[in-house]
């Protein structure tokens, strides 16, 4: 199957709405709850992989990644992760009734990672975090990786601050100042509703930058902890070890080593949600990388690969399926293996 690119930034912002180049404002299904509405949004921005390639630099604290060619024209490896988004996008907007934004990147851009866009922006609405969330807000992040922080393109900017967004929170100094990065909702895994942000603390998620971005967004709570993967290495992005949606939460507990923080952390979380724990082989498989979303009919849907999907087990899915009409994935392999990120990590929503 083959996905219609977006040409260009300009035409994206002429389609994206109905009002001259203005995107249309996300969760404006009317069946959707209010609190729904609140944690988990229909409109997602994403970016094909059209220069995807192995990323050296992204690999120094990734873990998730196996080394593979690097970014190049005419190559095999791109084309195999095309194929794959070509079916993900597929079952996100002809299945599950999300909308897409859809932007493509080249070589001269030099980010090969630029398919994971969450990790340099992230939107919230009013009334978000039980109303901490005073008017509708674009963040842009500070990234690690030089070639991460080439992600931000201004033109990419430009389409988002005409979304309507009144304010912009701009942290993006701390890369030059201090050397300090804090990479989005890939480190961030809110809940939306209660104001509850979980950062996972690493090299990509730095203490001093959560505390300002909770007390600057106006959430009610901050849970810090360390968590590590399955080879005893620092987990490098908080959302592959958990997710939150507005009923339920997936979470490796057995990745958060201090008995008072993993007890801490399933503690919060139980309190607002019913909790599907993973083992660190599930993690592996990237179960931990999943993400609620909107779909055409107003009902919520869990995104996710089909690796992770499989490696769920009957009851867990079962467990999921309580709070969510559909467990929507498709083989993202390729993807997981070279880019070490999931499905989740491909979506960065448009609140």
């Amino acid at each position: 199957m083959r996905v219609a690119l977006v040409p260009d930034v300009a035409a994206a912002a002429a389609a994206a709405g109905s009002s001259g180049s203005r995107m249309a404002l996300p969760n404006s299904v009317a069946a959707a709850t209010k609190l729904r509405s609140m944690q988990s949004s229909n409109s997602v921005l994403m970016v094909a992989p059209t220069a995807f390639g192995f990323n050296e630099q992204a690999a120094q604290d990734n873990s998730f990644m196996h080394a593979a060619e690097k970014p190049q024209q005419h190559s095999s490896l791109t084309a195999q992760v095309c194929a794959e988004f070509a079916e993900l996008h597929r079952q996100l907007t002809d299945v599950a009734g999300v909308n897409v934004k859809l932007f493509q990147h080249h070589l001269s851009h030099g980010t090969p990672d630029a398919v994971f866009p969450n990790n340099w922006f992230s939107t919230h609405g009013a009334g978000e975090a039980a109303g901490g969330v005073s008017q509708p807000t674009l963040v842009l992040y500070p990234m690690k990786c030089p070639n991460r922080a080439a992600e931000r393109r201004p033109e990419v900017i430009q389409v988002l601050r005409q979304a309507g967004y009144e304010r912009v929170v701009d942290m993006t100094g701390h890369e030059q100042h201090d050397k300090a990065y804090f990479e989005g909702t890939g480190v961030l895994v809110l809940d939306r509703v209660n104001g509850v942000a979980y950062v996972a603390l690493s090299e990509r998620a730095d203490r001093g930058l959560a505390e300002q971005w909770v007390s600057s967004l106006g959430y009610k709570e901050l849970v810090t902890f360390s968590s590590a993967d399955c080879r005893g290495k620092p987990v490098y992005h908080t959302n592959v070890m958990m997710a939150i949606g507005t009923d339920v939460a997936v979470v490796c507990a057995d990745s958060v080593p201090d008995a008072k923080e993993r007890q801490h952390l399933l503690s919060k979380l139980s309190s607002s949600h019913e909790v599907v724990q993973i083992s660190s082989a599930q993690m592996d498989a990237l179960c931990g990388n999943v993400l609620e979303l909107q779909g055409g009919k107003g009902l919520p849907v869990m995104a996710m690969s089909s690796q992770a999907y499989h490696a769920f087990t009957p009851e867990q899915r079962s467990v999921m399926r309580r709070h969510v009409a559909e467990l929507v994935h498709a083989p993202i392999d390729t993807l997981e293996r070279v880019g070490g990120g999931g499905v989740r990590c491909a979506l960065a929503e448009l609140f």
